[in-house]
């Protein structure tokens, strides 16, 4: 079962759980509007259902509120910056508007962030970039229990590594391209599990590394203690893409890579490197205008096959559920719901509706 919630009480009640954890009532605010946002975007792995596994890092020390960015080297239109273990949704907005502010400084910037609690939906720092005209290239890796596989292998090694881009289109609502680097992210399994469904064949392998559609192997630890894991997306492909992010967005970030045995805390730490390149600076940018709109064009004439009813660009689904789901309102399932009032009443919150 499942209740259904407007956006704004939702950003309310989470506010209070976030403020009632440590976060001052700016901060609390920032990430609760940040989380909603997912899932009006239709990312309901990336939204609310994150609050308890913040609490639980709270409490562990992972997580540390109130905390700021750290430049640990400014090269003028290179930086590299530490996220101090802060709230992700603020300290990846810090380290953004810093890097923008030197990508029009200098046509470009190249921003290296390590050591950032879970930086959530990384679309959302695309999407900043574009807003000021500014292309904007993301690896993330997650420094968490491993829970993706390598291509021939049969447990987790990384993380689910996301890769984003996002491109502005004159005239037109944005390409934003955000992707986990496995067949789906984590959280979509929570989610699947907490509602009680099976996943597609070719997700997931189970503790033994033997396929299977049961997303509660990278839940919760199966009977022997072992959780299996996801599989890449795209088979080789997909793979290599994981291991760019994780050398670029966690080694070259400064935040480290994951290379030891697992662990249950509940820290989610995402190393991030973003360059940002501003098209008028390049000296392409009239062409680079008249090329996209066209090419836009094109693609948006194709007939649309059996099943679809129009041809769709990165980002134009995000937009779509935020119309519909500031609309209509947010699903949220009972277990998860049951976790976020349990999640207050950790941190003395006691009047969220059961």
């Amino acid at each position: 079962m499942a209740r259904n919630f407007q956006a704004g009480a939702l950003r309310q009640d989470m506010a209070r759980v976030l403020q009632a954890a440590g976060s001052s009532g700016a901060e609390a605010r920032q990430v609760a509007d940040n989380l909603v946002m997912a899932n009006l975007s239709g990312h309901d792995s990336h939204g609310i259902g994150m609050i308890p596994r913040y609490v639980e890092s709270i409490q562990e020390g992972g997580l540390q509120p109130n905390a700021a960015i750290k430049v640990n080297f400014d090269g003028g239109a290179m930086l590299a910056i530490d996220g101090q273990h802060g709230y992700g949704q603020v300290v990846g907005v810090q380290a953004m508007e810093l890097a923008m502010e030197r990508a029009a400084q200098h046509g470009s910037c190249i921003m290296a962030l390590g050591e950032a609690h879970h930086l959530g939906r990384i679309g959302h720092f695309a999407e900043m970039a574009v807003a000021r005209g500014l292309v904007s290239i993301h690896f993330v890796n997650v420094l968490s229990r491993p829970v993706v596989a390598a291509w021939g292998g049969s447990d987790g090694r990384f993380g689910t590594n996301p890769c984003c881009i996002g491109i502005p289109l004159k005239g037109r609502d944005p390409f934003v391209l955000d992707f986990a680097t496995s067949r789906v992210a984590q959280g979509k399994m929570r989610v699947a599990h907490n509602e009680g469904r099976e996943v597609p064949e070719g997700y997931l392998i189970d503790e033994h590394g033997r396929p299977t559609t049961r997303p509660g192997v990278v839940v919760v630890p199966q009977s022997n203690g072992l959780l299996g894991a996801l599989l890449p997306f795209g088979e080789h492909k997909g793979y290599g893409m994981a291991i760019a992010c994780e050398l670029l967005g966690g080694a070259l970030s400064g935040g480290g890579t994951w290379h030891r045995k697992p662990d249950m805390r509940r820290e989610v730490l995402n190393g991030m490197v973003t360059i940002l390149i501003d098209p008028q600076r390049l000296g392409t940018g009239e062409s680079f205008e008249q090329e996209a709109a066209a090419f836009m064009e094109w693609l948006k004439e194709s007939p649309p096959a059996q099943g679809f009813d129009a041809v769709r660009i990165a980002g134009d689904p995000e937009r779509e559920a935020r119309i519909k789901r500031e609309r209509d309102g947010i699903l949220v399932d009972d277990q998860t719901w049951a976790e976020i009032v349990a999640a207050g009443k950790k941190v003395g919150l006691s009047d969220l509706p059961a």
